[in-house]
């Protein structure tokens, strides 16, 4: 049956050996459905594309959002867990403050109050002028008192209430032992007031007020009244700059061995500082406070030269004029 179709089939398309019309319309006609077809395919295609990339755009808008979201509640997220990090740090710095404000209180209720902080000894050091005695009594310190319980600053300032006490250091040595170290001013002058004396040291300070005199050169002259003389306090500023030319007169006198024999000193008149050496029976007339290493030296030469005399030595003249020169004057 089929044979004999496609038989009948090929004649209609072939006449006289030769395709027919209506075949090459049909062949026309399936090649236009398979363009029409394709194109459809195209268009079908080109929707999907299009499809695809708007889809694309949203995913990706989508997307960006989604992370900006994500980012957000991220930071929000770090800002908490920062905020409780920082809570908890001062958390842990308020608990360590605590404890060790606790531990402090402790050990000082416990030094406080434990007999092993109890003083058993009071050292005295450096001490030459005033006693150790003295120096404790001051101080104000007990034995069998805590270690800890007086003001460093306080007793200082007591034991500094005598004049002779310079400076103070207060050592505390644990367990039981307390070290007073003193730096004493040494009298090196005296001055004379009515009815008495008074001990100065090379900075002008009043030392001790006695009757008795010490072997110290004396200061005559002074323009301190006897009611400012008070132990403790300095002399008046013109004083203290009549005392540095005296200092300067015993040093160049200590160069020449001669320190020792001076006996008194007159500061009254600044142009003519007197010296008084008893053990040579002599007294210098120096002048003013100029070229006093020269005019020393000139001084010992006629004490030399004038050894058992007693006598005024004038060296105060002026010494720019060529004719000036030192003399002796021995006394009638």
């Amino acid at each position: 049956m089929h044979k004999k179709d496609k038989s009948r089939n090929a004649n209609l398309y072939y006449k006289d050996g030769q395709p027919s019309k209506e075949h090459f319309e049909e062949i026309e006609e399936k090649k236009k459905r398979k363009e029409r077809q394709k194109r459809i395919n195209e268009n079908k295609k080109s929707e999907e594309e299009k499809f695809d990339l708007d889809t694309e755009t949203v995913i990706g808008m989508t997307n960006r959002n989604n992370e900006n979201k994500k980012r957000k509640i991220n930071e929000k997220i770090s800002k908490k867990q920062q905020e409780q990090q920082k809570k908890k740090k001062r958390t842990k710095k308020i608990v360590k403050i605590i404890i060790l404000l606790v531990l402090i209180t402790g050990v000082t209720i416990f030094t406080m109050c434990s007999p092993i902080f109890n003083i058993k000894e009071i050292k005295v050091l450096n001490n030459k002028i005033v006693s150790s005695e003295n120096i404790i009594s001051l101080s104000g310190l007990k034995l069998d008192e805590n270690l800890f319980k007086f003001s460093e600053k306080d007793t200082k300032s007591k034991i500094k209430n005598n004049s002779y006490i310079e400076d103070v250091k207060i050592k505390r040595v644990i367990p039981n032992e307390i070290q007073i170290e003193v730096i004493e001013r040494e009298p090196r002058f005296s001055i004379s007031i009515v009815g008495s004396y008074a001990y100065i040291n090379t900075q002008g300070y009043i030392l001790e007020k006695c009757q008795n005199e010490l072997n110290l050169p004396v200061i005559n002259g002074i323009s301190t009244s006897d009611e400012q003389v008070e132990e403790g306090k300095r002399l008046e500023e013109k004083d203290l700059e009549k005392l540095e030319v005296v200092l300067k007169i015993m040093n160049i006198a200590k160069e020449n061995e001669l320190d020792s024999k001076i006996t008194t000193i007159d500061i009254n008149n600044e142009n003519d500082y007197i010296i008084v050496i008893q053990e040579e029976l002599k007294t210098i007339h120096l002048g003013d406070a100029l070229n006093l290493n020269n005019k020393i030296l000139y001084a010992l030469s006629i004490i030399e030269k004038e050894r058992g005399k007693e006598g005024i030595i004038f060296v105060n003249g002026d010494y720019s004029s060529k004719k000036f020169q030192p003399y002796f004057r021995e006394k009638v």
